[in-house]
């Protein structure tokens, strides 16, 4: 049978795809059953023999997806086939499966595992970029190219910067994410109301066992549901990443432009960029994260929808959530693997860089040429004005600026040859740059170090 949505043959990693797989869900659900019957056994609430025949079944892969699905149609609960399926396996114990836990208990402490099984492959593949932003902020650390505001030209610039800054708010990502991991993978144990009504004076303790066993955090109180602001926290997050990736896709889309052509995407040997016109090496691989980004941006729509429930809780999450937890991780995976194999084979064409920059024969330095008037004594406003009617001159008579700047009586009654050679030099303009490289991929390692904590998946499954 062929799949239906590109998540499921096109798009996201491997290890994320399988985080989402039908049979990482069951095993993550009998998971959390083995862990509350064993705990619930520690607490002298269900006999020890059959926490053990419960944990035992459970984590053994005798139950099995088909039969789940098969018991779903008879009793249209999700849930409550996968407890059936359970009890089926384990005989006489199977009267104590999910003892006085509701539904919620299993599906929501299942779902903070999934988030954070998610969470980690995130976590690795922006380890992996902020490397490749580390090495080419490096590389390029001295890489003379022209800046853009509006899009036209501003000041000179270092290519390595962009890198650095992409780096700063990468690394601000990694920071979230282990400050969401604390907040947000959290389960629960409390019941059909979130009172513990069912599980008597030991809940708050059950609910403490439990959640050790799986390596997940405490709420402190709850309805029957975990509150779904801490589920729209982490798919904001995931979609804010989303939208620094397509920050750097639509970097690289524009400055592939024919008419710039200062970077490229890597082109594989064999590879097609147009079926009709052979000559195309499209940006398609940065398009593609751009367009993500879009479903990316739309899925934190429904997640914060699905914070406003009725009362104690009603159903209309649930059906939200199956598509926009698994969408969200697996397009971010797809986004974050895709940027940093583009970034790897990134093609820079620094001879390009120079040309454009050199545009309008030193255009770029008008605020160099402008501060240096004023530091020699002339009025800011007169200084400004100058310099503007000099940038005209350049562009209505399409001479270089240096040029016209030379042949101004007003420009040489203050500035001696060589001051207006340096102040049209593009190297003298790039301020801090070095600097501000060397700080940001100094500080990178300490702050992800700080931030990122070792995995800890509690017993595997």
């Amino acid at each position: 049978m062929s799949s239906i949505h590109p998540i499921e043959y096109r798009y996201g990693t491997a290890a994320m795809r399988d985080v989402f797989r039908q049979e990482r869900r069951l095993a993550q659900l009998l998971r959390v059953e083995a862990a509350l019957a064993e705990a619930e056994a520690e607490l002298g609430m269900i006999p020890a023999e059959a926490a053990k025949a419960i944990s035992s079944k459970a984590l053994s892969g005798d139950v099995k997806l088909e039969r789940v699905k098969q018991i779903e149609k008879e009793v249209k609960h999700d849930l409550a086939a996968v407890v059936y399926a359970l009890a089926e396996q384990c005989g006489d114990h199977g009267k104590y499966v999910h003892f006085a836990a509701t539904s919620s208990d299993i599906l929501d402490t299942a779902t903070a595992l999934q988030m954070k099984e998610g969470l980690e492959e995130v976590e690795r593949l922006a380890l992996d970029l902020a490397g490749v932003l580390a090495e080419k902020a490096r590389m390029y650390r001295s890489t003379l190219c022209v800046s853009r505001t509006h899009g036209m030209h501003a000041l000179p610039y270092v290519f390595g910067l962009k890198f650095a800054v992409w780096l700063d708010e990468l690394v601000r990502h990694i920071e979230r994410i282990g400050e969401a991991r604390k907040r947000a993978l959290v389960g629960k144990m409390s019941g059909a109301v979130g009172t513990f009504a069912g599980m008597g004076k030991d809940g708050l303790r059950l609910q403490k066992l439990v959640m050790g066993k799986l390596g997940l955090g405490e709420p402190l109180v709850t309805t029957q549901v975990v509150s779904r602001d801490l589920h729209a926290e982490i798919v904001l997050l995931l979609s804010l990443i989303s939208c620094s990736l397509d920050k750097i896709a639509t970097e690289i889309r524009n400055l592939q432009r024919t008419e710039i052509g200062e970077v490229q995407e890597p082109f594989a040997e064999g590879q097609v960029g147009s079926s009709t016109m052979p000559h195309k090496r499209n940006p398609e691989t940065c398009e593609k994260v751009s367009g993500i980004a879009r479903v990316m941006r739309g899925l934190a729509v429904p997640a914060m929808e699905d914070v406003v429930l009725w009362h104690e809780r009603d159903l209309t999450n649930s059906s939200s959530e199956r598509n926009v937890l698994p969408e969200a991780f697996i397009l971010l995976s797809e986004q974050l693997q895709s940027i940093s194999r583009v970034l790897k084979g990134l093609e820079v064409n620094e001879e390009r860089m120079l040309r454009n920059l050199g545009m309008g024969g030193g255009i770029a330095l008008s605020e160099a040429l402008f501060l240096s008037l004023v530091q020699k004594g002339m009025d800011r406003r007169r200084a400004h004005e100058l310099v503007s009617r000099l940038a005209g001159e350049s562009y209505r008579s399409k001479k270089p600026f240096s040029e016209i700047v030379r042949s101004d009586p007003g420009v040489a009654k203050l500035l001696s040859e060589p001051e207006i050679e340096a102040c049209l030099d593009p190297k003298n303009y790039v301020g801090l740059a070095g600097e501000l490289i060397d700080m940001v991929v100094g500080s990178a390692d300490s702050r992800i170090q700080r931030a990122v904590k070792p995995p800890s998946r509690g017993r595997a499954s």
